[in-house]
C-alpha cells in the first residue's frame, strides 16, 4: 500500500526510515539533527528511535 503523503509524522514511531521525504522530514525536526547526521546515525546503530536519539546524546 503507496504512503500517505498528507500525513506528516512517521507511519511508525519507533523505526525511523530516512528513504521516505516526509519520515527524514519529521525525523530531522523531532531530533533537531541535519538529514545527514540522522543518516550516519542510522547507519551506525539501526533504525530505532530509541537507539538514535540515545546515539545522538552521547
Amino acid at each position: 500500500m503507496p504512503d500517505d503523503l498528507n500525513k506528516r509524522g512517521p507511519l511508525d514511531r519507533v523505526r525511523i526510515n530516512v528513504h521516505e521525504e516526509h519520515e527524514l522530514r519529521y525525523w530531522t525536526r523531532e531530533l533537531n539533527v541535519t538529514a545527514d547526521e540522522l543518516s550516519r546515525a542510522v547507519a551506525a546503530v539501526g533504525v530505532m528511535a530509541e537507539d538514535v536519539r540515545k546515539y545522538l546524546r552521547a
